[in-house]
């Protein structure tokens, strides 16, 4: 889920871009320090994108930059245990598919992929459904649940933490899957009340 929320923290203005709009170089500069970093009760700061307030710029002798005291409002995405996700298959690997999920990925394990037994598929790098021969390729288009949730405090800001930061999903349940085998389970039910 995506979040908007107030932050406060001082910012460094650099003297050679005082010539520069303050709140557009304010705004630069805290996506440059802040971009991408995850924070365990906020999540992943995908971008500040305003300036609610900002304050008189101070000088620090020694230092030829100016800092301001500023409010500013941030994007972040914290994925919900238990919350939906569309999402694209990105790679496959023998115990499971990795989803991209908005800017972090999700692991579906291979007993949560279907109640089918799944088979690798090394030189296609493909999952396969034994009895249905439901496949899971690369770029196939999936809904799934989050199972559980765990983010660990970053101190770097690199968006590569966030990627490395897996959540298990499942879709063995009912309107989870392959975007076609949703499709394929309402058609079924559809001709099923007819």
């Amino acid at each position: 889920m995506y979040y908007k929320t107030i932050i406060k923290d001082t910012v460094r203005i650099p003297p050679y871009r005082f010539e520069n709009p303050l709140e557009e170089v304010a705004i630069q500069t805290l996506n440059e320090t802040y971009e991408g970093r995850l924070d365990k009760k906020l999540g992943l700061l995908i971008c500040v994108n305003a300036i609610v307030a900002i304050g008189e710029g101070k000088l620090i002798m020694g230092d030829g930059a100016s800092y301001h005291d500023v409010e500013f409002e941030a994007i972040f995405f914290k994925p919900e245990q238990h919350e939906i996700f569309d999402g694209e298959v990105i790679d496959i690997v023998d115990y499971g598919a990795f989803v991209r999920i908005g800017p972090m990925d999700g692991l579906i394990h291979v007993s949560q992929v279907t109640d089918d037994y799944i088979n690798y598929d090394a030189k296609r790098v493909a999952l396969i459904a034994k009895e249905s021969n439901k496949t899971l390729d690369v770029g196939d288009l999936v809904r799934a649940r989050a199972v559980s949730v765990s983010i660990k405090d970053e101190s770097t800001n690199n968006i590569d933490n966030a990627r490395n930061s897996k959540i298990p999903l499942t879709m063995r349940q009912n309107n989870l899957g392959r975007f076609e085998w949703i499709e394929e389970a309402k058609q079924k039910s559809k001709k099923g009340k007819e």
